[in-house]
């Protein structure tokens, strides 16, 4: 079995900065990580290794820096890694992403097919969630998200069981592979790596991948085959509105929730309209 993880370097959410009069992402002496949601999906795959000598590979896409994010992977146990990196991928929305990556990914099947594909729920740059379901559509793969648990994956009859989150509960899935899976945050945690995987990590060869490896239609990447435009970028503005603090002295509990939203009616009538006509409709 070979898995494919598709991985993203990104900066640091947590230290980002907007300038105040570009109003661009200020990246100087911003760390770059590997994006959380995608250790969520990698450390999936790493048990699936574990429970079934799966193979297990990881992809990026980047500048030649998103190396460091592969050998990090690397270095938690995944058996080797793919960049792909060109001037031409640059400016890539997720429609264009989406196409290299699937074109990468086709390129790895050539060598051994590929019965599975993690990524990660979204990222926490452009938090789109677009891109795994990309892949999916694509290839033609079964579509596994919001994955909360993989219950069995069965080599035998090539099928996998796993548990969903939805909004009603938890719904148990099973379907044949290959497929594409996106992993819930929270629903494991990454390991540590070991020391001889920490030493394979630093000294395994990567494939570096540039468009003519693997891409066909030059038009489809970069700038080129990305229909979506930011048009701006700003910081809202911190609300100047302090919290209301209502004291009671004891006091029926009934009356006194009542009162408060009697309260909050008074200051949000658009609320009170939509919520009064919900409940007279029958919502």
């Amino acid at each position: 079995m070979h898995i494919v993880v598709c991985i993203k370097q990104v900066p640091d959410s947590a230290q980002i900065r907007i300038h105040p009069v570009t109003n661009t992402i200020m990246r100087q002496g911003v760390p770059a990580i590997i994006n959380p949601y995608d250790l969520f999906s990698l450390e999936e795959a790493l048990r699936i290794k574990d429970a079934t000598g799966a193979r297990v590979t990881v992809l990026t896409m980047g500048p030649p820096m998103a190396e460091a994010a592969l050998r990090k992977a690397l270095s938690f146990g995944a058996d080797s890694a793919v960049l792909l990196t060109d001037r031409k991928f640059a400016g890539s929305d997720t429609l264009a992403t989406s196409y290299a990556l699937t074109s990468a990914i086709r390129k790895l099947e050539e060598e051994e097919p590929v019965s599975i594909v993690f990524c990660g729920k979204q990222t926490v740059d452009g938090d789109t969630a677009q891109v795994g379901p990309g892949i999916c559509t694509r290839m033609g793969l079964q579509q596994l998200t919001y994955i909360t648990k993989i219950e069995d994956v069965d080599q035998k009859t090539n099928q996998i069981t796993v548990q969903r989150r939805s909004e009603g509960g938890v719904q148990v899935l099973k379907t044949t592979m290959p497929c594409m899976i996106t992993m819930l945050e929270g629903t494991n945690t990454i390991r540590f790596g070991t020391m001889d995987d920490m030493f394979r990590a630093a000294r395994t060869p990567l494939k570096v991948w540039s468009k003519d490896d693997c891409v066909d239609d030059e038009n489809k990447v970069g700038l080129k085959g990305s229909p979506t435009v930011v048009s701006k970028v700003f910081v809202p503005k911190p609300r100047a509105e302090r919290a209301k603090f209502i004291e009671v002295d004891g006091g029926d509990p009934v009356a006194l929730a009542a009162a408060a939203v009697d309260t909050v009616f008074t200051v949000q009538p658009k609320l009170a309209a939509d919520l009064l006509g919900a409940a007279a409709a029958g919502h």
